[in-house]
């Protein structure tokens, strides 16, 4: 008879949620729980939420029911954004036991073996008691050929739409030291390429150590056994000239950076509280096209944020065609409470929104074309991930982003293979194998 008690997780939103659910994932692990998979039976489900949209908040309310479903005796453990403002909400939802803010997800072992099946419990604290960077080591990712490194979290720029400065409290950054360590174990578990990541990632700062996000990268590239390093998402006004000198010359950073945007509008950045116009955003890539060769862009943009106007989003489609970006992750503008901006008047209609939101995607897509055709011909060397469904074909990127297709036989996930990037199929490119390099 089976006696280990079994623990799923469900994980919405972003690649620092991801890190943190592999956190508590050995957390359970080492307390003697069998992880399943989210959709088993289990005695144990941890959702853990995004809520960066109104459609985030939908989904992890959606999975929490589903979790209850599977097991009505389970014990539901929610932690992550969505719990963490809006906890009150949560505890209404049945079967929900226990929610969690950040920075007690350390605790959660703890907290579920003290709670009972009745039971209702909530451990929230306030944005201003979140000083402490909260470590969750991870040593291993399932399923996955890279490794994302929690290096940062929270954020102080208090953009007017996002409740994330909210949700995730003040800046605060993890130690070198432990960043090394995890880094390392990593290496030991077969993972080449390292993805560093973070709420707010470019705010990096190591007080105790006196180390910035330069030089961190910097350390994370000394590490023998890793091949390439990836940076999360990037704030524009962060990315100085000192820092692009200090990165450009480093072989094992990918060149590719996804810098967000969010409008290529100078009067809607202003609205938006963000702290560049687009003509500080384009010097910025101008310098990082003239520094690093090869190097593409991927961002963030929004539609229908309050108060823009046709000819508004006009001047950001203008931008967007400019910049020449790989991808661009387009959502429209959902009002979150407790933001400036959802007080803000000539709020835009959802038909509007649809229209600029298929307009821009369109735009997108041709974008990716354009640069894949500047990479026709040429040699790279991809990661491997998986197998793509219904083919013999395996899947992988190349340093700068680029998804790539390609038939190789008794490959496996994370060999790193030369290939030429032979013609353009859809979303992804055609690689020719020419030799396996790692």
């Amino acid at each position: 008879m089976e006696l280990t008690k079994k623990a799923a997780f469900i994980t919405l939103g972003c690649k620092v949620n991801i890190a943190e659910t592999e956190g508590m994932k050995l957390l359970f692990q080492k307390a003697d729980y069998k992880i399943v998979e989210p959709d088993e039976h289990a005695d144990v489900y941890v959702i853990n939420t995004c809520t960066v949209t109104g459609m985030g908040d939908k989904k992890s309310r959606q999975m929490i029911r589903r979790a209850h479903s599977l097991n009505p005796d389970a014990i539901i453990a929610v932690v992550g954004c969505f719990a963490q403002v809006s906890p009150e909400e949560i505890s209404k939802i049945e079967g929900v036991n226990l929610v969690l803010g950040n920075n007690v997800k350390h605790r959660i072992v703890e907290l579920v073996e003290d709670t009972q099946k009745d039971d209702k419990k909530q451990y929230v604290e306030e944005r201003k008691t979140l000083l402490e960077y909260e470590e969750l080591p991870v040593e291993t990712y399932d399923g996955h050929t890279r490794a994302f490194l929690k290096v940062q979290d929270g954020c102080d720029q208090f953009c007017s739409y996002c409740i994330i400065p909210y949700a995730r409290g003040p800046v605060r950054s993890r130690e070198i030291s432990d960043v090394i360590k995890e880094a390392k174990s990593f290496v030991n578990n077969g993972f080449k390429e390292i993805v560093l990541t973070g709420i707010h990632l470019t705010s990096y700062y190591d007080k105790k150590n006196s180390v910035s996000l330069a030089g961190l990268i910097r350390a994370v590239h000394d590490i023998e056994g890793i091949v390439r390093i990836r940076l999360g998402s990037l704030e524009p006004m962060f990315l100085t000239p000192e820092f692009i000198e200090e990165i450009k010359n480093l072989p094992k950073l990918c060149p590719h950076f996804h810098i967000s945007l969010q409008s290529g509008c100078a009067k809607t950045l202003e609205r938006m509280n963000r702290k560049y116009t687009p003509d500080d955003y384009r010097q910025i890539v101008s310098l990082m096209r003239e520094k690093i060769p090869d190097v593409t862009f991927t961002t963030d943009v929004m539609v229908g944020f309050p108060g823009e106007t046709d000819e508004e989003f006009s001047q950001s489609y203008d931008f967007c065609k400019e910049m020449g970006f790989l991808w661009i992750h387009v959502f429209k503008y959902s009002p979150r409470k407790g933001t400036a901006a959802a007080r803000f008047p000539d709020q835009v209609q959802p038909a509007i929104k649809e229209r600029r939101s298929k307009q821009l995607i369109e735009l997108a897509n041709r974008m990716r074309n354009n640069v894949f055709e500047q990479f026709l011909g040429r040699q790279a060397d991809v990661i491997l991930e998986k197998e793509i469904e219904g083919s013999s074909d395996m899947e992988g990127l190349t340093a700068n982003y680029i998804p790539v297709a390609v038939k190789v036989e008794n490959a496996n996930s994370g060999e790193i293979i030369s290939v030429i990037l032979d013609s353009i199929e859809g979303e992804s490119m055609r690689g020719k194998p020419s030799f396996v390099t790692v």
